[in-house]
């Protein structure tokens, strides 16, 4: 399958860097100090794919959000700067191929977390979209999305989302968006997208003669 655009939306977490030990540690640690445990919290929230301060607000009272939080970003930061996290399959060299102002991370995390993880495993976007930027409505909403095609200058039609999560995927298609899915976090089944791959490694781009990306799956 092949898609011409002129843009890749990629999600950060689970899409270019694999986090979820490194997650789940911190937050099993982090809700177990307030007396929770992450299963109860999973049957409780829907977390996949929010910001975590949309998630510290609906466990903690509204007193302890804005420590808790704290906490549990020093905690995020720490577990990545200790190996934590490791690149997905296929994603250091696919954007390695690709010019800087052609891609762009849009992510639920902080930007604090989202840079140490990126950092971490070697990759330094130059259009990074995070919680913490003039977003208003989160994903499954289209805005960070649409932020991005913004920022790079493309016409959001004319973009390509990546992405793991159902929430990512729907916001996505709200955008006008073509979408990619990977199954590292979901089912197929589970994931509403144009494609769908097992990691980045059967994903290529390149640039070609008219200036567009061509985009190759397998």
């Amino acid at each position: 399958m092949r898609f011409t655009a002129d843009a890749l939306l990629f999600d950060s977490d689970e899409t270019l860097v694999s986090s979820l030990w490194s997650v789940r540690h911190v937050w099993s640690r982090w809700v177990e100090s307030y007396g929770m445990t992450l299963e109860e919290v999973v049957a409780r929230v829907e977390v996949h794919g929010r910001p975590a301060a949309e998630i510290a607000a609906a466990l903690l009272p509204a007193d302890q959000v804005a420590e808790g939080l704290r906490r549990l970003v020093d905690a995020e930061v720490a577990d990545a700067l200790a190996g934590g996290v490791v690149p997905v399959p296929g994603a250091v060299a696919l954007l390695a191929s690709l010019p800087q102002d052609r891609w762009a991370v849009v992510t639920s995390s902080s930007r604090r977390v989202a840079e140490t993880r990126l950092n971490q495993v070697g990759v330094h976007p130059k259009f990074l979209i995070t919680s913490d930027d003039d977003i208003t409505r989160y994903k499954p909403h289209p805005e960070p999305f649409l932020l991005a095609a913004e920022r790079l200058g493309f016409d959001p039609a004319r973009c390509v989302v990546v992405e793991d999560a159902p929430a990512g995927l729907t916001a996505g298609r709200a955008a006008g968006m073509a979408t990619i899915a990977l199954t590292t976090t979901h089912r197929p089944d589970e994931l509403e997208a144009d494609a769908t791959i097992a990691d980045l490694t059967a994903l290529s781009a390149r640039v070609n003669g008219s200036g567009e990306l061509e985009i190759t799956i397998g």
